[in-house]
């Protein structure tokens, strides 16, 4: 069985995007905590909740945070290159007879 390039190319997207949409939402969450963290009377709550994410975050990557990010964003791109793979074959499949 040959390889489409459509489906490499659908592959690869699937997985750079899955890899991304985690990556983005944690930055966007600790960024907006950091600024919401700015105002006056509200820093104590922003500083706890950035406690919180960065030791979540340090469960998935044996203490460093940086890591946790890159592991849940690898396996995220993952199962969306397995999800993609999957509806490739059922569309063969559908579409074969």
């Amino acid at each position: 069985m040959m390889t489409s390039p459509t489906f490499l190319r659908s592959l690869l997207l699937t997985s750079v995007l899955s890899f991304v949409t985690p990556t983005a939402l944690v930055g966007i969450v600790l960024v907006s905590l950091y600024l919401v963290g700015q105002i006056p009377f509200i820093e104590t709550f922003s500083q706890a909740g950035v406690a919180q994410i960065l030791s979540f975050l340090a469960v998935f990557g044996n203490g460093d945070a940086v890591e946790g990010v890159l592991t849940i964003g690898l396996t995220c791109s993952l199962v969306g290159a397995l999800f993609d793979t999957y509806a490739f074959y059922r569309h063969q499949n559908l579409r074969g007879g």
